[in-house]
């Protein structure tokens, strides 16, 4: 080969340059056989020249493939990978454009992932369906294609919207190969050109290559990123099991705690101050009814006791705004509602505050049971077995002194037998009384002397706690066996049972008048009865009842020498009229007119009101027949 074509390959010239050394052959007028040698010559070395440029082609080729090697395996940032792949494709195919399309599984087409090259916004926001354009064939065959004229290929589905994109991003020869995983097409790696040209085998193969590549990197990613998920995940666990695990320990401590608390005597309050130092924040405890035991939260509207409601259902902590409540029943009846505000506080400590609060309750509730039968058999005996010996030492050791004055009340109720008898309990327990529940009804034995006082205020507080009406009624014994008491001794036995059953009677039958009379709901003794309690009282105590009445009236008569009882006794004999009056006791009409001014001042408002007038009449009978003497 001539030296002037080994110089031509060295320095890389062009084909043109090799007609070089025959020009200036046949210029010098070389003969024909030198001529046929350099063209031999020149033969020779286009080959090599061919040969070197496929060589460093390849070489440029697999340096690219080497590259992406590379930066699949130092893969930090997937976008970065695949614009570096689709870069690489339009510098070694030397084309104008190359981009990449991905499979979206929700939609069922492709989009545009990476563009290289791309100047048309529409083209780079092209969805391709499955097998419309030259993209979705490749995408649902998995089988490369190629075109050198786009436009003019029918091999596809042309889409008005695809053709439009391709149009004015000015592409003409395309090439597309798919990004496979196994037998999945994920996507599909193509490379464009603005003019026609034809695309070699080298090239397809070339690309993919390239797409192969791009696969490995998808595929990697999506594994990093789900390792990434998962020890984030992991992390979470971790994190959750290991904050579980710190409150579970919070709250065992809070509960050593207030076990030991309770353990040592202590009560509700002492449990709320635990909680409250635990967790912050204001603490209420509610009974049963929803009353506060201890603590103070502010008003709780309706929905506050639905999420107690709920609470109780579900058995854990229910959250309403900053308010955390837990609520515990027995039996499908609430027993005590904890409510806590805080923003933040767990819910679990609450919880077993609340079981604690219940078993505080209920244990206290079972001492008062016991108590309340022990306290009750004794009322029974007192009302039952008259001479049944040991009453005043038993009375004794229940805190129960029955040697002052004490009032029975009988209520009758129809509502809850076991509430009422548990809040009689109660109430005996709290004024150191006795009480007995018994059917309908709830007997009370309690110190005092005033008996219709005592009657009203248990028939208002046990309407209000069963919300039913509750009638009470009531009867005074003072002192219990008084009459039976030697000198500096105790009382008897038998005369205190009988005190005690003589005015258990009494005020059932109170009781029973204000039911008849239309008055459930309200409390009453045989006095408040006006005379109604002649007729319900053991005592018929005329007198008592003629000095309520018309006492006012029979003292000033005593006081004064006046006739104002005989006036008012021929008043009402003349039907209520003045001058009947006067012509019946010989007396001016005026007269009787002062009287009956100075007996209205007496008897106050309202005396001749038709039930007040019924008994100053009553009164007037009872006191002309002389069952009773002035006063």
């Amino acid at each position: 080969m001539s030296t002037q074509f080994l110089e031509l390959l060295a320095r890389e010239a062009s084909a043109v340059e090799f007609e070089g050394p025959i020009i200036e052959a046949r210029a010098r007028g070389a003969d024909p056989a030198t001529i046929e040698e350099l063209e031999q010559a020149k033969v020779e070395a286009l080959k090599v020249r061919d040969l070197l440029k496929r060589r460093a082609r390849r070489e440029a080729e697999l340096s690219a493939l080497y590259d992406t090697a590379g930066d699949l395996a130092a893969l930090r940032d997937l976008d970065a990978v695949l614009e570096a792949i689709v870069h690489r494709a339009r510098q070694l195919l030397a084309t104008d454009v190359a981009y990449m399309t991905l499979h979206d599984p929700e939609q069922g087409d492709t989009y545009m992932r990476v563009t290289d090259g791309s100047i048309s916004a529409k083209f780079r926001a092209l969805r391709l369906a499955m097998g419309a354009g030259l993209g979705g064939l490749v995408a649902q065959t998995a089988t490369p294609y190629s075109t050198a004229d786009y436009f003019a290929d029918a091999r596809f589905r042309h889409k008005h919207h695809i053709d439009e994109a391709v149009t004015e991003e000015g592409l003409v020869a395309i090439l597309g190969v798919p990004l496979r995983l196994g037998q999945r097409v994920i996507g599909v790696l193509m490379a464009a050109n603005r003019s026609a040209r034809p695309f070699h085998q080298e090239e397809v193969s070339l690309l993919a290559s390239l797409a192969a590549h791009a696969a490995v990197a998808i595929d990697n990613a999506r594994l990093l990123q789900e390792t990434r998920n998962a020890l984030e995940e992991l992390s979470q666990a971790h994190r959750t099991a290991r904050a579980h695990g710190e409150a579970v320990e919070r709250a065992a401590l809070a509960h050593d705690r207030m076990t030991s608390l309770v353990l040592r005597g202590g009560g509700i309050e002492d449990v709320a101050a635990v909680v409250t130092d635990v967790l912050g924040g204001s603490l209420a405890v509610l009974d049963d009814l929803g009353r506060p035991l201890t603590g103070d939260v502010g008003e709780l509207d309706a929905g506050v006791f639905e999420s107690a409601q709920a609470s109780r259902a579900l058995g854990r902590t229910v959250r309403r705004g900053d308010l955390l409540i837990a609520s515990v029943d027995v039996g499908g009846e609430p027993l005590c509602t904890l409510i806590l505000r805080s923003d933040d506080a767990d819910g679990r400590i609450l919880e077993r505050a609340a079981l604690v609060c219940a078993l505080l309750l209920l244990f206290r509730r079972s001492v008062a049971e016991a108590e309340g039968r022990v306290r009750g058999e004794l009322l029974d005996d007192l009302i039952s077995r008259p001479g049944s010996p040991g009453l005043a030492d038993r009375a004794r050791r229940l805190g129960v002194d029955l040697s002052a004055p004490h009032v029975v009340v009988v209520v009758r109720h129809e509502g809850q037998r076991e509430r009422a008898a548990f809040w009689a309990s109660s109430q005996a327990t709290l004024r150191h009384g006795l009480a007995a529940g018994r059917a309908g009804e709830v007997v009370l034995l309690l110190p005092g002397n005033n008996a219709g006082g005592v009657a009203q205020r248990v028939a208002a507080e046990l309407s209000a706690s069963l919300q039913v009406p509750a009638t009470a009624g009531a009867s005074k014994i003072s002192p219990l066996g008084a009459t039976a008491r030697p000198p500096g001794g105790e009382p008897g036995a038998g005369d205190v049972a009988g005190d005690v059953s003589t005015a258990y009677r009494e005020a059932r039958r109170c009781a029973e008048a204000l039911i008849a009379l239309g008055r459930a709901g309200d409390g009453a003794s045989a006095a408040e009865l006006g005379f109604v309690g002649l007729l319900v009282g053991d005592g018929r105590d005329v007198r008592g009842f003629v000095g309520r009445v018309l006492g006012a009236v029979i003292d000033y008569d005593a006081r004064r020498g006046t006739a104002l009882a005989d006036t008012l006794a021929t008043y009402f004999g003349s039907g209520g009229s003045p001058s009947r009056t006067a012509e019946a006791m010989h007396i001016h009409v005026n007269t009787v007119t002062q009287r009956l001014d100075r007996i209205g001042k007496l008897l106050g408002d309202g005396w001749l009101e038709p039930e007040r007038a019924l008994e100053i009449q009553l009164a007037l009978r009872l006191h002309r027949l002389g069952h009773t003497s002035t006063p």
